[in-house]
């Protein structure tokens, strides 16, 4: 007698299509994608990995864990608050809310109360204004090295952008900021030297084919020792007195300034210290969704906004919606992160660590994203083993943990408080994996 080929067994996929949790799934996710995770099981089976018996359940369980998107939420227990590797900075509950709600249709473009188009973007314009009241206007690009490249772009291509030595950054990824603006068709003219640049080397560079003067805040490192910079008031007399624009470009995101970071510039400051034009990220220090700001005197700012590149390089809805929340909303998480309470840090520290039998220890926190380098955010950590990292990482929910010197430590710094239950959670479910399932 013929033994029957148990692939003969293995389910159609329309037989697997109509299965009630796989039509439901069908509501959320394309067909594409199920069909695909269809496929992918049925192989398996083809394989002899799976037992005809057991597709239905397979099938079951991939379609109901698989996700429109692949991305995963990370709990942040490196004590870096603006991750760039994790996003940058976590939205607010506000930011989120608003981005939900411009989702759908809504008044981007559009005076409701006379039904005719307006400006885009009036809302966070506003927003940032308010916030930021040295500022005569303000205009919203896509992310940060965009709000730059507009700026020289509409001020300088043909000409020449005078900046110092000491400032031509590479601002990550390897993009430097000679090749951002080199790309917008205009000239670098560099002055002075890597640690010295004084006043008389930008008068001396200053001609008529100069487009503009930038100012740029190396954000990223600290050079100490025999050096010398140029202040905006200084650089404010020279170019006023020539009719040159001059551009300050913070990096962080600051509209005003935080005592925590004294040495960290802020747009307010900047405007008053005579910068014509301020350029920051969204999503750094100001704990918004990724965005580039553009603030200063009106008519430089219009000129950019008039700019063909400033269609290109526009904000979408959502950003708009989250970047108004962000600034009109309650403190952003990066805020309350770099404000934290160390005791109240190391409280939820001890209350972890007695929880899976570990240890406490000190651990400064940092800025992250480019910003504040070398300022230490006094905190702690929990210690746990080495080898715990890994499993952290593959775990649900993943955390993300320091590895130093030969041990993974947890920092709380950047976890919301009612998130500590999962973080245990993942640490116990971590320790077990080590220990052979049990702890």
């Amino acid at each position: 007698m013929t033994q029957l080929d148990p692939r003969r067994l293995i389910p159609r996929t329309d037989q697997l299509l109509a299965l009630p949790a796989v039509r439901r799934a069908r509501t959320r996710l394309g067909d594409h994608v199920v069909r695909a995770t269809i496929r992918d099981v049925l192989e398996r089976a083809r394989r002899g990995e799976l037992a005809p018996g057991e597709i239905e359940a397979v099938v079951v369980a991939a379609v109901g864990a698989r996700t429109a998107s692949s991305l995963r939420p990370v709990l942040n227990a490196t004590g870096v608050v603006v991750h760039t590797n994790l996003g940058r900075a976590p939205l607010s509950s506000a930011a989120v809310e608003a981005l939900i709600s411009a989702s759908g249709y809504v008044d981007v473009e559009l005076d409701l109360a006379t039904g005719s188009r307006s400006k885009r973007g009036v809302a966070a314009r506003a927003a940032l204004l308010t916030a930021c009241p040295a500022a005569g206007d303000a205009l919203v690009v896509n992310n940060g090295a965009a709000a730059l490249v507009l700026a020289t772009t509409a001020l300088a291509t043909g000409r020449q952008v005078v900046v110092s030595r000491g400032e031509l950054i590479e601002i990550g990824a390897g993009f430097r900021l000679p090749d951002l603006i080199a790309s917008t068709g205009a000239r670098l003219r560099e002055v002075g030297t890597t640690n010295r640049t004084h006043l008389r080397d930008y008068a001396d560079a200053i001609g008529p084919q100069t487009g503009c003067v930038l100012k740029v805040h190396p954000s990223n490192f600290r050079v100490q020792g025999f050096t010398a910079a140029v202040a905006l008031p200084d650089l404010r007399a020279l170019t006023a007195a020539n009719g040159v624009v001059l551009i300050a470009d913070l990096g962080s995101g600051l509209l005003a300034p935080d005592p925590l970071l004294p040495h960290e510039p802020d747009a307010a400051t900047a405007l008053s210290d005579g910068a014509d034009v301020v350029t920051a990220s969204g999503d750094k220090l100001l704990g918004g969704p990724q965005a580039g700001l553009v603030l200063g005197r009106a008519d430089v700012v219009a000129r950019l906004a008039r700019h063909p590149l400033a269609r290109a390089v526009r904000a979408d809805k959502l950003t708009l919606a989250a970047l108004e929340a962000t600034v009109c909303g309650g403190p952003a998480p990066v805020t309350q992160a770099l404000h934290a309470d160390p005791a109240q840090l190391r409280a939820r520290a001890k209350r972890l660590a007695a929880a899976v039998g570990a240890a406490v220890v000190d651990h400064d926190g940092r800025v992250g994203g480019g910003g504040a380098p070398g300022v230490p955010l006094p905190g702690c950590a929990v210690r746990l083993p080495e080898a715990a990292a890994a499993p952290l990482r593959a775990g649900d929910p993943a955390v993300l943990p320091r590895i130093h010197n030969g041990t993974c430590l947890l920092d709380l710094r950047c976890i919301p408080e009612p998130d500590d239950a999962r973080l245990l959670s993942a640490v116990r479910t971590a320790l077990a994996t080590l220990n052979g399932g049990q702890h």
